[in-house]
């Protein structure tokens, strides 16, 4: 039964920790490739569909907006945005993708399941003595 347990809690161990890796290195990569995104108030236009703005060179960016977007529209059709440095017409409603939100709480789980593990198979070699 002990050498069954032992082997449970040393793959976790190694589960835990290699997904903490893993996720961490997928979440890095992420962050890396998103880009520059800027803070930027955005308003609606008259027509009741395009997002309009104006970004660090003072050029005003246009980007049509979902059905499903409206939501993040406050009192008279305005909303914070991020929009993407050195690119036109790109904008979104999060300053960071929201892939890497779920990324870094994967590489948190994996590393915590990787530590209790461990540290569970620590004091079931001490309990044994």
């Amino acid at each position: 039964m002990t050498q069954a347990l032992d082997a449970i809690l040393e793959i976790f161990s190694w589960v835990g920790f290699g997904g903490a890796v893993v996720f961490g290195i997928a979440a890095v990569i992420v962050w890396a490739s998103d880009g520059s995104w800027l803070p930027a108030d955005a308003y609606l236009d008259d027509d009741g569909h395009t997002l309009r703005w104006l970004d660090d060179a003072g050029e005003v960016n246009a980007a049509r907006l979902a059905e499903h977007d409206r939501d993040h529209l406050g009192a008279g059709g305005a909303a914070r945005i991020w929009y993407r440095h050195g690119w036109r017409d790109r904008m979104r409603f999060t300053r960071r993708p929201p892939i890497l939100r779920l990324l870094i709480g994967l590489a948190i789980g994996a590393g915590a399941l990787g530590v209790l593990s461990t540290a569970a198979s620590i004091v079931v070699f001490f309990v044994r003595q």
